[in-house]
């Protein structure tokens, strides 16, 4: 389209104050070539924001340049239907920051300007993507227990239809199988309530279940599944709209556990699952003979925070030990039970049924490696009370129950050869593995399930991003997720039906989800140059991107993020959006005005990760911190979408150092794009070889990782690169 622009400078917030407000409209008007110039002492309010409108209705204004303050502020008051938009940060990343009145501040805000005018003059307004197919709003739930249960009733009660897959011949999942539950009030041990949940599942007309089922394979996206359900010896077909995966856990395997425990050496040492077994049938006795159980011990931690078993806490094993003890002594109040613990964890209102056994009179010792003792028939617990300081026999027990953790069901799959884990190890999968659990079979390019983190765990990130799997639409609740009790995976459910709905609402409207929700672009690529490397496929987090049978890469458009790492990753340069792009980065990078050498004054060009990084900046002008003048920034969706290109661009411009702001990646990564940051440094590592063959310094090139808590240190970290960047000396190829 033709493209009219306006410049709007707020004056307020200091603004105006700070900067010459009529040079800044000559760089708008003369170098930007903007039609229009309009200065406002607070552009984010009603007269402020009517004027834009005006200009758009009366003036034919398409193209809007707001230079007030960060784009993350004010996010909707400078929405412009049908406009193309650039937000110019001039207060917390120029005169909050920065020296008012300096020339180099001035400096600093005018290539701001340049560099907006820039990014708009290259932009194009993003289209919406329609597909050819009717976009589906249905919720898959695979999974019948509390979680499946609560995800497919909370989608119901919202209006969505939900399809509700369990494998086992009934609902209700381990839940079924349990006499008594611990749950909130947390008062003492209740009736099982799962019955009136799997009633309430049946009954709804909006939820369609399938028993004895299981997935045969999913293909599609968000919107535009289509799965195909085995059932009863036929296949049953539907169109979804998003996936809650609540499959559930299984136990660690007891015999895997340490000798010192005694499971396998008497039948009367069992796990805490077993016990569930025995409270099912009416009386809790004796395994094998059938005697009451007049003496019992629970340890707990059995094989759990270990590194050689399960490294993790199972979350729900100290409540359930509580209340099984606790059934223990509603069945014979003289019964002695004893809890061997090496600390109890019963947070928030859990903490009432731990003052509940105490009252009931069941004992507790603190002790960190207790041991089983199993002679001649005869089993007892030897364990040194770090309370008492001293060594304590429980003998005659009728009865050892030992707490062993949850896996989660995706981790059961048939690993790897190179991933089995070793007798004594724990079993762990490496990160990002997709191990065949024979649970979604997903029809991608990247594999048939979910990539696991650590342990098997198929979120994206357990603080950060709940419910958020690796691919899009898809989202983990309950036990599956991570371990927990039967409150927090009703929570849990309820949380990740949540994100399903958001998913296809945002979707049928041709939007992004977390963390670009709303976003209306997506990449294009311009095949005639694409030489088939897979590059977008391999490095693509979400799996957004398929291969067609000669290897060329295929768009399901529903599954993208926008995150634009295929961009960074593209040798070819072919792919871009309309709104985000090399063409236009590298326009950005033009734009900036490069002192030569003779005033010495380095430009030093700072990517900066929109998600962490570029808030950090934004902290710094908050909190009043300065740093050094001489950095441009240039906002990335993902510093994983950094092109190597950039780097080239910004060297051969006469830029004299470029540093990468990206989020913190490894094993506790920030990254909202999983992996945009790891890539990025991997991509950097590269071109540094490239800079010493062509002798400039490595140096002037660095990769940084940054928290939005890390304000408190990027000034130093900016300044520090400055001064080497001073150090070194001018770029040989500046003008």
């Amino acid at each position: 389209m033709d493209k009219k622009t306006a410049a709007y400078l707020c004056t307020g917030c200091g603004i105006g104050d700070a900067l010459d407000v009529d040079a800044m409209g000559k760089v708008a008007t003369k170098e930007c070539k903007a039609a229009l110039f309009r200065k406002h002492a607070a552009l984010c309010s009603e007269e402020g924001v009517q004027l834009i409108r005006d200009d758009i209705e009366k003036e034919g204004v398409n193209t809007v340049l707001v230079a007030a303050c960060s784009p993350r502020a004010m996010f909707r008051v400078f929405e412009f239907e049908g406009c193309i938009t650039d937000r110019i940060n001039l207060r917390e990343q120029v005169v909050w920051s920065h020296p008012a009145g300096h020339e180099d501040t001035q400096a600093l805000a005018e290539d701001q300007l340049r560099m907006g005018a820039a990014r708009t003059r290259k932009s194009e307004l993003p289209e919406r993507f329609t597909p050819e197919q009717e976009l589906s709003k249905d919720i898959l739930v695979v999974g019948g227990g509390v979680a499946g249960l609560t995800a497919a009733l909370e989608a119901a009660r919202a209006g969505y239809k939900a399809v509700l897959v369990e494998k086992e011949s009934s609902l209700g999942g381990f839940q079924k199988d349990v006499q008594g539950m611990a749950t909130m009030p947390y008062k003492g041990v209740v009736p099982n309530e799962i019955g009136r949940l799997v009633g309430a599942v049946e009954d709804h007309k909006g939820i369609k279940v399938y028993t004895g089922a299981t997935v045969e394979h999913i293909a599609g996206g968000p919107g535009l599944f289509d799965v195909a359900i085995k059932h009863n010896g036929s296949v049953a077909e539907h169109r979804i709209g998003a996936v809650v995966l609540a499959a559930g856990w299984v136990p660690y395997d007891p015999a895997k556990l340490p000798k010192v425990l005694g499971y396998g050496a008497s039948p009367r040492v069992i796990t805490n699952v077993a016990f569930e077994k025995l409270a099912t049938s009416g009386k809790i006795s004796r395994p094998k003979d059938g005697k009451p159980v007049r003496n019992a011990a629970f340890l707990q931690c059995a094989g759990q925070r270990d590194p050689q078993h399960l490294p993790y806490c199972s979350s729900a094993c100290c409540t359930t030990a509580l209340k099984q003890a606790l059934q223990l002594k509603q069945q014979d109040r003289e019964a002695n039970v004893y809890i061997v613990y090496k600390e109890l964890r019963t947070p928030g209102q859990a903490e009432d049924l731990f003052r509940k056994a105490q009252q009931e009179g069941i004992v507790f010792i603190r002790c960190q490696a207790p041991e089983v003792i199993v002679r001649k028939g005869r089993v007892s617990v030897e364990a040194h009370d770090e309370l008492l300081g001293d060594k304590v026999v429980i003998d005659e027990l009728d009865l050892v129950v030992l707490a062993t953790g949850m896996v989660p069901a995706t981790a059961m799959g048939k690993v790897d050869a190179a991933l089995e884990p070793k007798e004594g190890e724990c079993p762990k999968v490496a990160d990002d593995a997709i191990v065949p659990a024979d649970i979604l079979n997903l029809r991608y390019r990247q594999g048939p399930e979910l990539p696991g983190l650590k342990y098997g765990f198929p979120d994206s990130h357990f603080v950060c991003f709940p419910y958020e799997s690796r691919r899009t639409g898809i989202y983990a609740a309950g036990c599956v997720r991570r371990p927990m009790g039967i409150a927090a995976a009703i929570e849990d459910a309820t949380g990740a039906a949540m994100k399903a709905i958001s998913a296809v609402e945002l979707t049928s409207r041709g939007m992004a989800v977390h963390p670009r929700v709303g976003d209306t672009s997506y990449p294009e690529f311009f095949m005639q140059r694409c030489t088939q490397c897979k590059r977008c496929t391999e490095e693509c987090p979400f799996g957004a991107i398929n291969e067609d049978e000669k290897s060329n890469p295929i768009l399901q458009a529903t599954r993208c993020r926008r995150c634009g790492v295929c961009m960074g990753a593209c040798p070819e340069r072919i792919i871009s959006f309309k709104n985000y792009s090399i063409g236009i980065i590298g326009e950005m990078i033009k734009s900036i005005d490069v002192p030569d050498e003779t005033e010495e004054k380095p430009r030093i060009l700072v990517f900066a990760c929109e998600n962490d990084a570029y808030p950090a900046l934004d902290m710094l002008g908050l909190q009043r911190r300065t740093y050094n003048a001489w950095l441009r920034v240039i906002p990335m969706r993902c510093i994983g979408s950094l092109n190597l290109v950039f780097i080239a661009d910004a060297l051969s411009k006469g830029i004299d150092g470029v540093m990468l702001l990206g989020c913190k990646h490894g094993d506790n990564y920030e990254c909202h794009f999983v992996k945009g940051s790891e890539l990025a440094n991997t991509r950097l590592s590269k071109i540094k070889e490239t800079l010493d063959r062509l002798s400039l310094e490595s140096d002037r090139v660095k990769f940084e990782s940054v928290s939005i808590t890390d304000y408190d240190r990027l000034s130093t970290l900016l300044d520090v690169f400055a001064a080497r960047i001073q150090e070194i000396g001018p770029n040989p190829y500046k003008t």
